[in-house]
């Protein structure tokens, strides 16, 4: 299959439409890691991403009979546009059918090139099955969007380019979904130089390579992740498992903040800005230097595309400085004594704020969250955090609490006092017009409601925490109908960011807790707090 793909990549025509893109030097990012930093730039396509090499690659193929039939895939976006393009250019009828969560960018972009869209489904799965049951009834071509000789020699041809515009890297990091697009470069990488590593990096809940290369063939994903929506495949191709078995070295998984913090990266060096996917190679080359402390290595990320929906940035944003190591988010209990709230503020003059909210409780105490800005050298978390520990405050991390960071941190001041039954749940779900609702309604009504949350985050999964009042003897049956819903869950009842904040108000030791603030409060100088920041200023 190999020697095979190589003569197709070769000889593959799609320069009619697609771009030799440029492999650019990163040199911000060169002098923070300490290696020579390479930026192959496929979201300056004609349709932002890679997916056009592929599509039109495939169709060149196809005779005049095939084409005037017209063809029809599934995709997540990037592919469908590039279909449209491909066929747009060979004037050849294309349908797509995109999964219902699909962004509108996408979705919109499909349409602006000539395409029919379809929406069906919720997931990549869902939207294939029904793309492959049109094809007989029709007479339509299917176009695999990953796993077709003729789409993985298009996507191949990147590793031709870099070849040509960079003699013998060290190290080529490649996004995965399905796979087409390391399949691809890591064959004819390893063909012309073989002692370039070739590197997949996928998200930590969609590693459906990584999970196929552990188990010695391709495995479905019981779950998968939506953020980085164009690599949100359940399982690699057949084709490009047993290619990337042969040819890739090694695969790596990071985890939604470090994409954050990488699409931050690429902006700071390009100007332009990734989707998740497309950043998915630099948060992975960030991940490799650290973990290998290698330096002085030349190493190329694929930037592989470019379709983000504008609302998704302000989560990206949000996420990129805890992706940075750059921000530390932590629980401060305080005593409800005179002065107390002051003691931990002039303990932080110096540090740069990033959020603090306060909120007295009962019990004569008081919880606050706090978002200090850090530096993974100078002025890490775990120096922030012992140096509150140490002036007697009780402190808990919880920079890295997925709760805290999605949920918590904006819902400051919820607790209760007479909700011992209440059950707190975590809720992901596809999110489409009216969503929220029929969710609702798929839920048993024999609990009452106590707490609801929801949050949209511009991405294709909506998120919901919600307490339920479930009494003793009825946590079974809760998880029977949770499990009926559907959606992916997890019971947060324990969780500490949940206990601190919004949960049941403990019955606190007030003695103990004055020794505690009294102890902080004669650690800490003695003189009176003038430099309060904006922040604090806000707060107070």
């Amino acid at each position: 299959m190999s020697r095979d793909l190589i003569k197709r990549i070769l000889n593959a025509r799609l320069y009619d439409v697609a771009i030799k893109t440029p492999l650019q030097q990163a040199p911000k990012l060169s002098s923070q890691l300490r290696n020579r930093i390479l930026l192959k730039r496929e979201d300056l396509q004609p349709v932002f991403s890679f997916k056009i090499r592929g599509a039109y690659c495939k169709l060149a193929q196809l005779d005049d009979q095939q084409r005037q039939l017209g063809v029809i895939t599934a995709s997540a976006g990037n592919h469908a546009q590039g279909l449209a393009l491909a066929a747009q250019a060979m004037d050849c009828p294309a349908i797509i059918v995109m999964p219902v969560t699909t962004p509108d960018i996408k979705i919109d972009g499909v349409r602006a090139r000539g395409a029919q869209v379809v929406l069906h489904g919720d997931t990549f799965s869902e939207a294939l099955s029904h793309a492959l049951s049109q094809c007989a009834l029709h007479g339509l071509t299917f176009i695999h969007p990953y796993d077709d000789l003729d789409v993985i020699a298009g996507q191949g041809t990147i590793g031709l380019e870099i070849l040509e515009q960079c003699t013998m890297p060290d190290a080529i990091f490649v996004p995965v979904g399905g796979g087409g697009l390391i399949a691809g470069i890591a064959a004819y990488i390893k063909y012309v130089s073989p002692q370039t590593r070739v590197i997949g990096v996928e998200p930590e809940d969609s590693n459906c390579l990584q999970q196929a290369l552990q188990a010695g063939q391709p495995v479905p994903l019981a779950q998968v992740g939506h953020f980085a929506d164009g690599v949100a495949v359940s399982q690699v191709g057949k084709h490009t498992f047993e290619l990337c078995r042969r040819h890739v070295d090694q695969v790596i998984t990071v985890n939604d903040d470090e994409i954050c913090a990488a699409i931050k990266s690429v902006f700071e060096e390009t100007r332009s800005i990734l989707e998740p996917s497309g950043a998915l190679a630099v948060a992975g080359i960030k991940r490799y230097v650290h973990q290998s402390g290698s330096v002085g290595q030349c190493l190329v990320a694929i930037n592989s595309g470019a379709n983000i929906n504008f609302d998704r940035l302000r989560h990206v944003a949000e996420r990129a400085e805890l992706g940075q190591q750059r921000e530390a988010l932590c629980a401060v209990t305080l005593a409800e004594l005179k002065g107390s709230f002051w003691s931990l503020c002039e303990l932080l003059e110096g540090h740069q704020l990033t959020e603090l909210g306060y909120r007295r409780q009962p019990g004569n105490q008081a919880q606050v969250f706090l978002g200090v800005q850090t530096h993974p050298s100078q002025a890490p978390r775990d120096k922030l955090i012992g140096m509150l520990a140490s002036f007697g405050f009780p402190v808990q991390d919880l920079t890295d609490n997925e709760l805290a960071k999605t949920h918590v941190r904006h819902m400051i001041g919820g607790r209760s006092q007479a909700l011992p039954d209440e059950r707190i749940v975590s809720f992901d779900f596809p999110e489409r017009p009216g969503a929220l609702f029929r969710f609702l309604e798929q839920l048993d009504t024999r609990w009452d409601i106590s707490l609801f949350h929801y949050r949209n985050h511009g991405a294709a999964q909506g998120r919901v925490l919600m307490g339920l009042i479930v009494p003793p003897g009825d946590e079974a049956k809760m998880r029977e109908v949770l499990d009926a819903v559907g959606h992916r869950y997890q019971d947060e009842t324990d969780n500490p960011a949940y206990q601190l904040f919004l949960g049941i108000s403990a019955k606190a030791n007030p003695g103990e807790t004055v020794n505690q603030v009294q102890s902080a409060e004669s650690a800490t100088l003695r003189r009176p707090y003038r430099h309060l920041s904006l922040e604090q200023e806000t707060v107070s």
